[in-house]
């Protein structure tokens, strides 16, 4: 089985592990476009085997301690965005009968450094924060 992890946003993180060889095939930051186009490539390569699973937004259910700081204003303008991204996930893949499951953010299991990342999942490859957010989502199974 394939999992495509996907981290929407501006700069767009995706992960594919591979659950036969136990290992990740991919970690990118890409374009919306083009993670799409990914998406596609790899259930076109593997039919009935890919289950795409992307960090859904709308289902946030927890806030920071500090809403009054100018951080946190900044994260609300973006949201909107993200959501809207969730949005145009779910209609992309069911609209080409991907499976897929669309979790809210899990507080700790995001934001990992990168030599935490490395240690953990074997990924030697460079990986930006939205990719390693896209891998986590994916990781192990």
């Amino acid at each position: 089985m394939v999992y495509i992890g996907i981290d929407p946003g501006h700069a767009t993180g995706l992960a594919v592990w591979d659950s036969h060889r136990r290992e990740f095939r991919a970690v990118a930051t890409l374009p919306i476009h083009r993670a799409m186009k990914a998406v596609h490539d790899w259930h076109d390569e593997f039919p009935h085997q890919v289950l795409v699973v992307f960090e859904d937004a709308r289902r946030r259910r927890w806030l920071p301690q500090d809403t009054s700081s100018a951080e946190y204003r900044g994260h609300l303008m973006g949201a909107g965005s993200v959501k809207r991204d969730a949005v145009i996930w779910e209609e992309y893949l069911a609209d080409l009968g991907i499976p897929f499951e669309h979790p809210g953010p899990r507080p700790g299991l995001t934001k990992w450094d990168a030599q935490t990342f490395a240690r953990v999942t074997g990924w030697k490859g460079r990986t930006s924060n939205h990719a390693r957010d896209a891998a986590l989502l994916v990781f192990g199974r």
